[in-house]
């Protein structure tokens, strides 16, 4: 499967107790709803989970994966990124999108300049960010990604349009 059929829906972040679940974190609009798009798969494909929820704990779920049944076999995929396929997943409205539909789209400003391209989308929080690396750029620029700053998003010429903040370069 190519990154293009994927979509990164949460990742393990350890065990839970001594019976094989893990604790889960959830990057799904709706968390809960990670569950229902199962089975999932690590990042190269090679396994693949089906995923119940057994309870909720701060930032994320108590899980159980199929296959994965002591302490020991959770505690392994500690890290381990997991995958859905993008058949399973819902269709966005026209103003969202799939952080990896906007990585690796060319990034030019209002004038029709390139500045580079999205190398990844980041969120500590507020909001999300756009990091963008270019050959013209000295280091990554951050750009808020909002509507304001980032007015155009075209998929099919994979191409987006900013209009960058004041003393943002």
């Amino acid at each position: 499967m190519t990154d293009e059929t994927r979509i990164c829906v949460g990742a393990i972040v350890g065990a839970f107790g001594v019976k094989g679940e893990v604790r889960l974190k959830s990057f799904t609009a709706m968390p809960e709803d990670i569950a229902a798009y199962s089975p999932l798969s690590d990042e190269d494909g090679g396994r693949t989970f089906s995923v119940t929820l057994t309870g909720q704990i701060k930032n994320g779920f108590i899980a159980q994966l199929t296959g994965v049944r002591t302490k020991e076999q959770a505690d392994a995929l500690r890290g381990v990124r997991l995958y859905a396929s993008r058949d399973q997943l819902p269709n966005l409205p026209d103003d969202e999108y799939y952080h990896a539909d906007l990585i690796g789209l060319e990034v030019f400003d209002t004038g029709g300049a390139s500045l580079g391209r999205v190398q990844n989308v980041l969120n500590h929080g507020a909001s999300d960010l756009l990091e963008i690396n270019g050959p013209d750029l000295k280091e990554a620029v951050l750009l808020p990604f909002t509507h304001e700053a980032v007015p155009t998003i075209d998929l099919t010429s994979g191409r987006i349009i900013v209009d960058l903040p004041e003393g943002l370069l």
